[in-house]
Parts: C-alpha cells; sequence; structure tokens
C-alpha cells in the first residue's frame, strides 16, 4: 500500500508555479492575479479563502480579497463580478461557495466570465469539458486527475466507480475519467440512489468518494489492489483533541487501507491539490492558455 500525498505534491506544483511566475517576472511580464469574492462571514469559507491566498503568496502571485456583508444583494455581487471581469488586471477570479441564502448562485456563476472563470463552473467551462475541449476545470477533480498522473497511475481501460454526482465534483471528475485524452476509462457514477453500491465499489479498480459520509466505505467494499481516492472530509466531534473535532473521509482509513495498492489519506489527500489547482488555472489564465482575450 503506497500513500498518495496530495500535500507533498501540492508542494511541488506550488514550486514549480513558483519557478513559472519568476520567469514572467523576469520577462518583464506582469505577475497572474487572482481575486476573490466572498460573501458573508462564515468561519469554513474564511479559512478556505485565507489558505487560498496564503498559498498565492507563497507561489508569487498576486491576490485580491472582496469581503461583503452577510446582507449584500445579489446585485451588488453581480455588480462586482462585472468590474472583475472587465479589469484587465485580473486573471482570473472566484466567488466562494456557498452564498446566503437570498442570493441565486446559479446566476452568479453565470455573471462571471468563463474566460475568467477559474473556478470552472462556468456553464460554458462546464459544456466544454463534457466534450473534451481546452477548458477550465473544477480545481477538486483536476487535482484528482494529476494526482494519479504524478504517481504514474494509468486509468486507460480501467474500472473506475466515483460515488456522488454533484456538479463540483462527481460530474466532472467522471467526465475526465472518459475522455479519450488522460482518462480511457470505464465509469460508473453511484449516488444515493443506486442499487447494488457495494457491489459495483468491490469492482472498482479505481474507485473516488465524495459523499460527505464519515467511514462509509468500508474493507469489505474494496477489491483488492484497487486505488482509492477519498474526497469526503467532514468534522465529526472529538472532546479529547484541542479543536473539539476530528476530520473523517468517507473511507475507513485503517481497515481499507492495507487492501489498497493506492490509497488517498484524509486530510492531506486531495484536499492540497485543490488549492495549488485554482493557482494553476489562474497561471494559464494569465498565459491565455485556453481562451485568448
Amino acid at each position: 500500500m503506497q500513500i498518495l500525498d496530495g500535500k507533498k505534491t501540492a508542494a511541488t506544483i506550488v514550486s514549480e508555479i513558483r519557478q513559472e511566475i519568476l520567469q514572467m517576472k523576469q520577462g518583464g511580464l506582469r505577475v497572474p492575479h487572482l481575486a476573490i469574492v466572498l460573501v458573508g462571514y462564515d468561519g469554513a469559507s474564511e479559512t478556505y479563502v485565507a489558505n487560498k491566498i496564503k498559498m498565492c503568496e507563497q507561489c508569487g502571485m498576486k491576490a485580491s480579497l472582496l469581503h461583503f456583508a452577510d446582507d449584500a444583494s445579489q446585485d451588488e455581487i453581480i455588480a462586482a463580478i462585472e468590474q472583475l471581469n472587465s479589469n484587465p488586471d485580473i486573471d482570473g477570479f472566484i466567488v466562494q461557495l456557498p452564498l446566503p441564502a437570498h442570493i441565486d448562485e446559479q446566476k452568479v456563476i453565470e455573471a462571471i466570465d468563463y474566460r475568467k472563470d477559474v473556478d470552472g463552473f462556468h456553464p460554458i467551462n462546464v459544456g466544454r469539458l463534457y466534450i473534451g475541449m481546452p477548458c477550465f476545470v473544477c480545481a477538486t477533480p483536476k487535482g484528482i486527475m494529476e494526482l494519479l498522473r504524478r504517481y504514474n497511475i494509468s486509468t486507460r481501460g480501467r474500472k473506475c466507480v466515483v460515488l456522488g454526482r454533484s456538479n463540483i465534483v462527481g460530474k466532472p471528475v467522471a467526465a475526465m475519467l472518459m475522455q479519450k485524452e488522460h482518462g480511457d476509462a470505464t465509469v460508473t457514477v453511484l449516488h444515493s440512489h443506486s442499487q447494488r453500491i457495494a457491489e459495483e465499489c468491490r469492482e472498482a479498480e479505481i474507485l473516488v468518494t465524495a459523499i460527505g459520509q464519515p467511514h462509509f466505505i468500508k474493507a469489505d467494499m474494496i477489491k483488492e489492489g484497487a486505488v482509492v481516492v477519498d474526497i469526503g472530509i467532514t468534522r465529526v466531534p472529538d472532546t479529547s483533541l484541542p479543536k473539539g473535532y476530528r476530520l473523517l473521509g468517507d473511507v475507513d482509513f485503517d481497515n481499507v487501507a492495507p487492501k489498497c495498492s493506492y490509497i488517498t489519506p484524509v486530510p492531506g489527500g486531495v484536499g492540497p491539490m485543490t488549492v495549488c489547482m485554482l493557482l494553476l488555472n489562474t497561471l494559464d489564465a494569465a498565459k491565455h492558455t485556453y481562451y485568448q482575450q
């Protein structure tokens, strides 16, 4: 069994990004600029945003935060997005989700210029992904595929099971696994209404789970030698720890790991990859890798 170390891999990628940005500066080019729109004061969202800004600083990328109060109107947020769309100094930006209940998330996402949509949520980027065209891909699925690539884990012709069908993880990672380029897998997508979940998981050579149910995946659901990628992360109360909680994945790691050829830990697996893929998307936006502006 080998650990798929997302923390170590992400550090390597950040170093690569830092070197490329340094070369851009030495060549007289402007450094990439990521903007983040945050609405409200949700503790988890604020932590995620702080981590993204910190990683930007680590690789020499410029980061700007636009922080709005909980009661900011939808029109106010869309007006800010329109300003970012037209600002030539901003290469890419994201709107941190979730948004307050009075704001329509889909309308906000669709207001973003798809050429600056480094979260990969805009319908144009989603559509291009599904037909195999160049586009910005959601950071978590992109991080999963990059982690597999860096560990030389081939998906070609292999039976892959994706547990979860969210727009952010399940659907896009399934689409990437099916693509002729860098995918070529046989993909089954499972969800809350699927039948024979345990049986399907047992047939998987590569299992990607993103359902947010701690320790849902047990050892008897895993094929011997499978590759297991755990995206789930749930706070579970634990008074023995200073924070008062521990983070658990979808996989019963201690019992599942011995059966695997490769497995991601939680935390330290896919999470760190997600943030560095956002930075990689921003670098691509600055270089106009996918879209000429």
